[in-house]
């Protein structure tokens, strides 16, 4: 991991050049749960200027050769403008974005890539959210001279989007709906910024007993290579329950 990260770095500033203010590393690999079978590499790249587009294809293709060598889940990045920062701006405009499921889009018509990835990126309220509280500067200025404070609301609407289909996705993926829910649970609650591992511990203390043998199962899987065996009755019934407390509270608080 630390030279992939390295590697970014360097690539980053012979490409950028004095258009780069800094790299900022977050997501598991800041919070002490990276697992390299299970964990990607969560990077925002910030900006002074628009990049051009010859540029932007300079650095798809240093991103999609280095992450040939990165962990199994690969590169997550965005690249922002820093005026978008500080203040804060939502939804948040991003100049590029890269993750592994987009590297056949980029290989087989690189011209449409650069020409429609771009434009605004709710996500990014939770990302500059962990960056503020948890995140670590690879290269450039220091967090607090670029980042400004997310309003509660933003990262809230921006969390909201990656669970509020959660009783459908928790079949399809339940170790990530399980703990995702309780990480946000745990930021409603308590404005407690944490990682899945974290919230899934966090849950085991505050949560019903009923749900806890769920929630030790994801942790489990979330700590190993081993994919785990659920009871999808049990999983529906925490779903519904976690999305219903966590949009009535939403409401509430509105």
């Amino acid at each position: 991991m630390e030279n992939v990260l390295n590697k970014f770095v360097e690539n980053s500033k012979e490409i950028l050049k004095d258009n780069l203010v800094g790299i900022y590393l977050h997501g598991s690999a800041v919070m002490g749960c990276f697992n390299s079978d299970k964990s990607d590499l969560d990077i925002i790249v910030v900006v002074n200027e628009p990049m051009t587009d010859i540029i932007k294809r300079q650095y798809m293709d240093m991103i999609i050769d280095l992450n040939g060598t990165a962990p199994a889940k690969g590169i997550e990045m965005s690249v922002v403008l820093k005026k978008y920062c500080n203040p804060f701006k939502y939804p948040t405009p991003f100049e590029l974005h890269f993750s592994v499921g987009h590297i056949d889009w980029y290989k087989d018509n690189p011209g449409d890539y650069i020409d429609k990835m771009n434009g605004q990126d709710e996500d990014l309220a939770a990302h500059f959210t962990i960056i503020k509280k948890r995140g670590k500067c690879l290269y450039g200025e220091p967090i607090e001279a670029v980042f400004g404070e997310v309003p509660k609301a933003d990262y809230l609407d921006s969390i909201w989007n990656d669970i509020s289909e959660a009783t459908e996705d928790i079949v399809e993926n339940p170790m990530y709906i399980i703990l995702n829910l309780a990480r946000v649970m745990a930021y409603q609650q308590e404005d407690l910024i944490l990682s899945k591992k974290e919230g899934g511990e966090w849950a085991i203390n505050h949560l019903p007993e009923r749900f806890h043998p769920l929630i030790n199962t994801a942790l489990q899987e979330y700590e190993s290579s081993i994919e785990a065996a659920y009871d999808y009755d049990i999983a529906n019934s925490y779903a519904e329950y976690m999305v219903g407390k966590i949009s009535s509270d939403m409401i509430a608080e509105k």
